[in-house]
């Protein structure tokens, strides 16, 4: 077991089986928000559960995980990142057990919370931890590797989810995507014992209570009303939370700002947001990720419903996306430190690319799509999005202090998730919306070409990026 560091000694250094094991525990909660869709259609004929408890499954995990994103990187500064990291694994492999033993819908969902609310401890810390237990060329080495296992997971979740329902282990069904963590959550805590060093801020701050409370507030007041209004009919109170949503996050915004004038260390430091390079990363990444959540649920839906394909099928036509992704990820930090931020830029409009061949693929040849004839456009988007994902994470976090790498790791993640779910609720809502109206190749082919649209603005905000990211 490795001891925490005392007054005046060195930094403790992350060893391979350390990064290894934080990257463990980063990618089970992205796996986990992805996973449970191939799987919906089989857990509202087991549960009877309806299409707004559905959407609760999916929503309730990832309101959770974005609220407490924040917060989770405070707690690991203050109390230690190795014992939150230990502590969230541990939660998350008992939360999982309850999600796959759970006998009713309503039980699901308050388990996939739970479950949600224990991610939200266990990955700011995998981020800090690098930030803190590792420098220079290994630094960006290893920040490589956690936007590339960030990108997998997503589309692993796809793909892992697909094979475990119709594999059928054990009979257990839909419930063996959730039993599966268990055992992995348990050795990744193990691990943590053993391999990662502990570390927290010199000077960790008290927990901002009001700040917490707010950020809170904000999300719920965005995310619930566009996750879940569609299937419940856009009742009158989502309509009242999307107007409130300005007002609470401009409160937030004051309340923080009044703490630190005030010499007080708020959840979400509004000088952080100052350092330029930090500020346009994190503006880039709202449309990057938001693109890149819709873009994965509206594929599945489109697979399965549109054209028929079993959840294996729809899950493999995500698979030259992964190997474009995986591959683009690890040249990634060399091509950084040789190109720039023109690496992010190069690499978005290679998405742009790849976005357009699928434009043309899903208009030209709807009857005979197929993962085969997907594959050239998938392979290009996947590539372009291994070029600006994990160099942004690099960027984001490249000037964050030491001291502050619970905070920044937790702003980073809140983004990435909320932008993620941003991404499911709004173009997956218009997708569903009017694929009655205009059928499903010229809806997805829409959604498709908004992505694209997307990425051009993550183009324009790129040119605006520090020219070289500090390590």
């Amino acid at each position: 077991m490795t001891a925490p560091p005392k007054a005046g000694t060195a930094q403790p250094k992350l060893s391979t089986l350390g990064l290894i094991t934080v990257l463990l525990g980063a990618f089970l909660p992205m796996l986990d928000f992805f996973i449970v869709n191939v799987a919906l259609p089989t857990i509202d004929r087991d549960l009877s559960a309806g299409p707004a408890m559905l959407e609760l499954f999916v929503a309730g995990y990832g309101i959770a995980y974005a609220v407490l994103l924040v917060l989770g990187g405070r707690l690991g500064d203050l109390y230690g990142r190795r014992r939150l990291f230990i502590t969230g694994a541990l939660a998350f492999g008992l939360t999982s057990l309850a999600c796959g033993v759970a006998p009713t819908a309503l039980a699901l969902v308050a388990a996939r919370v739970a479950q949600g609310a224990a991610a939200a401890l266990m990955l700011p810390q995998a981020l800090a931890t690098i930030q803190s237990a590792t420098q220079g060329e290994r630094k960006a080495r290893a920040m490589g590797i956690y936007g590339a296992v960030g990108g997998i997971a997503v589309v692993i979740g796809q793909v892992l989810g697909g094979v475990l329902l119709s594999a059928d282990l054990f009979g257990t069904g839909w419930r063996f995507i959730f039993l599966v963590n268990v055992p992995v959550a348990v050795v990744a805590a193990v691990l943590a014992l053993r391999a990662v060093p502990e570390t927290r801020s010199a000077h960790p701050a008290r927990v901002d209570l009001p700040g917490t409370v707010l950020l809170a507030a904000s999300l719920l007041a965005l995310l619930v009303p566009l996750m879940e209004g569609r299937s419940l009919g856009w009742p009158w109170w989502t309509w009242v939370l999307l107007a409130a949503f300005p007002f609470v996050l401009a409160a937030f915004v004051a309340v923080e700002r009044a703490a630190e004038r005030a010499g007080r260390i708020p959840l979400v430091p509004m000088s952080l947001l100052r350092v330029h390079g930090l500020r346009t990363g994190l503006t880039m990444a709202v449309p990057f990720f938001a693109g890149f959540g819709g873009f994965m649920m509206v594929m599945a839906v489109a697979l399965q419903l549109g054209l028929r394909e079993g959840p294996i099928a729809s899950g493999f036509a995500m698979v030259p996306m992964a190997v474009g992704f995986f591959a683009a990820s690890l040249a990634g930090p060399r091509l950084l430190a040789r190109f720039g931020s023109k690496v992010i830029v190069t690499g978005a409009i290679v998405q742009v690319v790849g976005l357009g061949v699928l434009v043309a693929t899903v208009l030209t040849d709807w009857s005979g799509l197929s993962p085969l004839t997907l594959l050239p456009g998938m392979a290009l988007a996947g590539t372009g999005q291994g070029l600006v994902m994990p160099p942004l994470i690099r960027l984001v976090l490249s000037e964050v202090p030491v001291e502050r790498a619970g905070v920044g790791g937790g702003i980073l993640a809140t983004t990435q998730q909320s932008s993620l779910a941003l991404g499911v609720a709004t173009l997956g809502t218009l997708f569903l919306s009017v694929s009655s109206s205009m059928g499903m190749q010229h809806a997805l082919a829409l959604v498709l070409t908004l992505q694209l649209a997307l990425t051009l603005v993550v183009i324009a905000l790129g040119t605006r990026l520090p020219k070289r990211v500090g390590h």
